[in-house]
Formats: C-alpha cells, structure tokens, sequence
C-alpha cells in the first residue's frame, strides 16, 4: 500500500503539469477576424485631395465658421448621448480593474471575541456543571485562486475588449453628434435663408401690387391684372409662417444636439445667425484609402474589439467545466484571556488547498460552450456587415457629394441668367411691351431659381460634411490606444 501511495504522490506533479498544458491549449479561442474584399482605390472624385493622405481630426474647421467651431464644442461636452457613452467607459474601465484584480490573492483580517458557556451534560463526565470560557483571535487571511486554466487571464482580455469596444463606441457616437450638429447647423442655415428669400418676395410683390392698384385707380390695367398680382403678393406672405416654424424647429434640435437646456432652449442669444452663402466650403476633402476606413472608423474598431471579446468568453466557458483550486492560509493568534493574545503561545496558523469542479451537469456547461460560440459567429456576421454598410456610405457620400459639386455650378449658372431675364421682363413690363403674366412669369422663376441656389449651397455643405463621417473624420484613432 505504501509502495502505490509513494508512487502516486511521485507522480502526481506530472499529472498536474499535463493537465495545464492540455487546458491551456484547450482552452484558447480561435480568434479570427473575417478577411474584406476592399477595392484599391476610390472611385474618381473631383472632392477628393489626392496630393497625400493624412486625417483631419477637425475637420469642422475648415468651414471657418467660428460659431458652428463652438456649438461642436459645446456639444463634445454636454450632449447628453455623448456624456452617456462616456460614463459606459467609465464603468467597462472599473470592470477591466476588477478583472485585473481578481488575478491577484485577497489578503484580509478577522478578529474575534466571544464568550461561551458549555454544556455540563454533554460532557463525557456526567454530573459537572458547564464551564464558562472566552476566545479571542486576531489573524491575517490570504486566499488565493490557481489559473490553472486561464479563465481569470482570459476574464481580463475580455474586459480590455470590452472597455476598447465602449471607447470606440463613444469616439463613433462623438462622431455622429458631430455629424448631426453640423448638418442641423447647416439646415438652419439655409431655413433663415429661405425665410429671408421669401420675405424679400413679398416685399417685392406687395410693390409691385401697390403699384398695379395705382395703375388700376388710374384705369390702365383690368381688375384681373390687379388680382393676380394681389394673388400672388399673398400667395408668398403666406409662406412667411411655415418658414418660421420651420426655423424654430431646426433651432430645436440644434440645441438638443449641443446640450442646451429647457431655458436656453428659449433664449435668443444661443440661436446662431448667419448667412449660407457666407460658409467658407472645405474645399477637397483629405484622401483616405480604402483599407484605412477599417482603422478610422469607430464602429468598425467596435465590431472587431467584440470579436475578440466573444472569443475570450468561449474560452472562459470552457474554463468553467473543469475545476477550480483555491489556497488559503492564516496567520494569528488565539488565546482565551486578552493579556496572553499576543504571546508566543497564542501563534495560530492554517493553510491548505481546495479543488471543487462539476462532475455531472447535465449539460449546463457545454450549452454555455455552445452559446458563447454561437454568439462569436454572430459577431463575425457582425463585423462583415458593419464594414459592407461602412463601404456602402462612403460609396453614397462619393457619389452625393460630387453630385452636390456639379449641381451648385449648374445652379449658379442657371441663377445667373433667370436674374437678367427677370431684369429685362421688368424693364419691359414698365415700358407696356409685355403683359403682367409675362413679367410674373420671369419673377416666379427667379423666386424657384434664388430657392435652388439655397438648397444647393446647403447640399454642398452638407455632403461635405457627409462624406467626413463616412471616411471616418472626426476623431483620432490612436487616442484610445493612448489611453491605456
């Protein structure tokens, strides 16, 4: 019997050396991130700076509009969004501690005092009276748990994950704000633009009514000359209350983008006043190849910091069906009186190990094997898709912002003539030699064409800007790395 147990204990370190070798190997995850078919280059574009590539993390500024400049600051740091993904970096940076932490031995204290009396008929010697005693103790713990498997280093790469993905997230919501600040920024703009095309309009025809009514008075015109341009004169003033309300409502989501509250909602001084026309246009935008948008955009870096994190739970699940070991040991003293508790007599001390694990489950642990496999493919689907919709919008930005190029040309041609040919009707119409009709005629179209210009300055604007975000713009990817 001796002769088995010695070879056993002989052989046992051997044993555990083999089962870490084989759990460590069994249980590391295959991680891989799905290989992208991503085109060399980009299409032609007039918009794109081909001298060299480089980023532009502030982008913004080059529309060299020092009031969008601050309405984007104001809403990096108060825009309730934005602030929310910051406090979830915040709390994946506290779960990544406790990871780390737990890799580390608990080192503890316990002190006691307690006063007991014992039973006189439990005892072997029946007849005695139970005795009266007092224990008191105070003693260091440690306690300590073996990775033998690599669950708790694996815990820890899937909290690093986990906080890099929320640091994405947050840099991708940032952008988004940004984005949305400064395509509302732009949409008001072009609403007070509206406004003022409008209520210059009326102006012009309640003018030109005023002296169609004098002609009329003096008999030379009919009254269906006068009514049309009555017609027509209120037909434009009735615009003026749909444009303001369209105004007040851009002004409203402005202001929740940048974080303003309910007061400042309603406070002029916040609402921003500027003309379109007077934006300096950002001119080309910087060139980024294909292959850096899956560096520079946030969502993308998102999705494949969860791949890394779904592959660390499938080997922390694999961990969970083998067993756990545990040391703990304790240091201290014990004595029934307090005068001899910290005497050489009162030294206590303990240690040893404990090993618990499943032995049947029925199942339970290979199902949570399968289910965290299953939720790594889902984020591999995931991650092809977030980069097929990337791609996607940086192919639709291309094509909307060079479209907006060409179509701001055309309308600025266009606007140019419709302003003579309105010039010349006018001209015309005061001398008699053509009709009220003919003269109207050139002046609706020169009120479409002055509508036209202003939609096409904002679509420039906002293409722009459009094509910034989809590039990834906005935002410097190695400032998370920095960050940790």
């Amino acid at each position: 019997m001796r002769n088995h147990r010695t070879v056993f204990l002989l052989a046992w370190p051997g044993l555990l050396l083999g089962c870490l070798l084989l759990g460590s190997c069994a249980m590391n995850a295959d991680i891989r991130i799905p290989e992208t078919s991503l085109p060399p280059v980009w299409p032609e574009n007039m918009g794109l700076d081909h001298d060299g590539v480089r980023s532009d993390h502030t982008w913004w500024t080059r529309f060299q509009d020092p009031v969008l400049d601050r309405l984007v600051d104001r809403a990096v740091h108060d825009n309730k969004d934005v602030r929310l993904q910051a406090a979830r970096v915040q709390e994946a940076r506290a779960r990544l501690g406790f990871a780390k932490s737990e890799q580390l031995p608990t080192v503890g204290f316990q002190a006691e005092a307690v006063r007991q009396r014992q039973s006189g008929a439990a005892r072997s010697t029946s007849g005695t009276d139970g005795s009266t005693d007092n224990l008191f103790s105070f003693a260091g713990v440690l306690d300590y748990e073996l990775d033998i498997w690599g669950r708790l280093a694996m815990e820890r790469e899937a909290a690093q994950a986990d906080l890099l993905e929320n640091q994405f997230v947050h840099e991708a919501v940032r952008l988004n704000v940004i984005a949305d600040v400064v395509v509302a920024y732009f949409n008001l703009m072009a609403a007070k633009e509206e406004l003022s095309i409008v209520r210059k309009t009326a102006a012009s025809l309640q003018e030109t009514y005023a002296l169609e009514r004098f002609r009329y008075q003096e008999g030379q015109i009919n009254e269906l000359v006068l009514r049309q341009a009555q017609s027509q004169m209120e037909t434009t003033q009735a615009m003026i209350p749909v444009h303001i309300r369209q105004v007040r409502t851009l002004e409203g989501v402005l202001g929740i983008l940048t974080g303003l509250n309910p007061k400042e909602l309603f406070d002029d001084h916040h609402r921003p006043d500027r003309v379109l026309r007077a934006i300096q246009n950002p001119g080309p935008v910087p060139l980024v190849l294909p292959s850096t948008v899956l560096e520079r955009r946030p969502d993308i870096r998102a999705a494949d910091t969860r791949i890394t994190a779904a592959g660390a739970a499938i080997g922390i699940a694999r961990a969970n069906r083998l067993p756990r070991l545990n040391l703990a040991g304790l240091l201290g003293m014990a004595a029934i009186n307090t005068g001899d508790l910290f005497t050489a007599s009162a030294r206590t001390w303990q240690g040893g190990g404990q090993a618990a694990g499943p032995v049947f489950d029925f199942g339970r642990n290979k199902a949570r094997v399968q289910t965290a496999r299953a939720q790594y493919v889902q984020t591999q689907i995931q991650y092809e898709a977030t980069v097929n919709t990337a791609f996607n919008e940086v192919r639709d930005a291309l094509c909307l912002y060079q479209a907006a190029i060409d179509h701001q040309h055309a309308v600025e041609k266009q606007l140019a003539t419709i302003k003579k040919t309105r010039h010349l009707a006018w001209i015309r119409y005061r001398e008699g030699l053509v009709s009220f009709i003919e003269f109207l005629d050139a002046d609706r179209a020169l009120f479409a064409a002055r509508q036209t210009m202003n939609d096409a300055d904002r679509d420039r604007l906002v293409s722009a800007a459009t094509l910034f975000k989809a590039l990834g713009g906005g935002w410097n990817p190695d400032s998370v790395a920095n960050h940790e």
